[in-house]
């Protein structure tokens, strides 16, 4: 009896023992759940916190950088150049393509020269995309591609040179003519014909332009002809894939006839957005595979420059209200052919560069940057002559070309 008691008692105390421990258990593990809880939802809420004020911090210093202005220039180095008053130049990767009847040169971002091949080219034409630039002699028949190592090769064309345009690969597309026959041939960056059309000059008439998209795949280009008394005007779209090489035997995949208006410039914005632009207007296209209207930007004014990028398109024209000879008004647009900003300044200009951070205006001895969301960046008068400024590799750093050298300089802001 006292042993079964015994067992009892100690299943009763074992009974007890085990709905204590769970009893003081679950409290425990209600409390830690409780606790890791809310130190899981504090822990969050810092994530969050701090991922607003880095947001916030992004953003401001983002609008904060494009809002920025600068009124003073830091020399970081110079160059001396020999003075050529034919000389040209154009971006080049990131630095400077020098061309003249003579020569071609490669500017790095310090001004030095780091290579130059010699040419003879009566009228030098040049061209550059990317890491790439061709440069011909209009009118002669021999075109040089180059990249930032050198020269690639140098090809003799089988006809007189109207133009030229360059891929990023590096091919290269050449309109040539002979006297009852024009030919828009591509070749490759080492000279291999990659494509040849054949176009009758009383049936399309004479070129006045062409572009090709950045992969060489796309072509657009712009003939004029006399009908009868009347000007016509055909914008023509190739395609040199799998769809224009299913389309017909010449690619052709779209076109556009004009009357009385003349399109004497062409540009692939993107890989895909083509525009044309006339002494009216600028059409964008979009060309995926084959062209389609996107939007039409009207010139409601006489317009002195045309300008374009990868991000955006607009032109230059007298201020409306001018009450000078040198007030101007840059108008830029989206791809979209939406308004982005209209800006007035004043000083006769001769160039204009842009890039999709910027527009840079260039005459005499003044230079104006406006960024792309409208808002002086930077306006100043140099000593002596600019030729040209163009963006090098660092943050607000350019290269500026006078007559008798280059220099890289650096915008900063001057207290007056």
């Amino acid at each position: 009896m006292s042993r079964n008691r015994e067992k009892k008692d100690m299943a009763e105390m074992r009974r007890l023992h085990k709905n204590v421990t769970f009893a003081g258990g679950s409290e425990d593990v209600a409390e830690e759940n409780v606790a890791r809880s809310q130190r899981g939802h504090l822990k969050t809420t810092v994530i969050i916190v701090i991922l607003v004020l880095l947001i916030g911090t992004g953003v401001a210093v983002s609008v904060y950088m494009h809002l920025r202005s600068f009124n003073g220039i830091k020399v970081i180095s110079k160059t001396e150049i020999k003075y050529e008053a034919n000389a040209q130049y154009l971006e080049f990767g990131k630095n400077l393509l020098k061309y003249t009847p003579d020569g071609v040169s490669y500017i790095d971002e310090n001004g030095n020269v780091v290579w130059t091949a010699g040419v003879d080219f009566k009228v030098p034409i040049a061209e550059t995309r990317g890491n790439y630039a061709v440069v011909a002699d209009k009118g002669g028949n021999v075109v040089a591609v180059f990249n930032l190592e050198g020269e690639v090769s140098e090809v003799k064309m089988p006809y007189e040179i109207c133009d030229i345009d360059v891929s990023e690969t590096g091919a290269f597309t050449a309109i040539l003519e002979s006297s009852e026959t024009n030919y828009i041939n591509m070749y490759s960056s080492t000279g291999e014909k990659i494509y040849e059309i054949q176009t009758s000059i009383n049936k399309s008439g004479y070129p006045l332009d062409m572009s090709v998209s950045d992969n060489g795949e796309k072509l657009f280009t712009s003939y004029f002809r006399l009908d009868g008394v009347n000007i016509k005007n055909n914008l023509t779209a190739y395609n040199f894939g799998e769809v224009g090489q299913n389309e017909n035997a010449d690619r052709m995949v779209g076109g556009q006839t004009f009357d009385e208006e003349m399109f004497p410039k062409l540009q692939f914005l993107t890989n895909d957005v083509v525009a044309a632009f006339s002494d009216s207007e600028i059409i964008l296209y979009t060309m995926k595979e084959k062209p389609v209207e996107r939007a039409k930007i009207a010139f409601n004014t006489e317009v002195n420059s045309i300008f374009y990028c990868d991000s955006y398109v607009g032109f230059i024209a007298k201020a409306e209200s001018a009450s000078a000879e040198n007030e101007y008004v840059i108008s830029a647009y989206d791809l979209s052919g939406k308004k982005m900003f209209d800006y007035n300044f004043s000083f006769d200009y001769e160039k204009v560069y842009t890039n999709s951070q910027e527009i840079i205006v260039t005459g005499g001895n003044q230079c104006l940057m406006v960024s792309a969301s409208g808002q002086k960046k930077f306006s100043y008068a140099f000593a002596d002559m600019v030729k040209s400024v163009i963006p090098s590799a660092g943050r607000n750093e350019y290269i500026v070309t006078f007559d008798d050298r280059t220099e890289k300089i650096r915008l900063v802001t001057e207290e007056n």
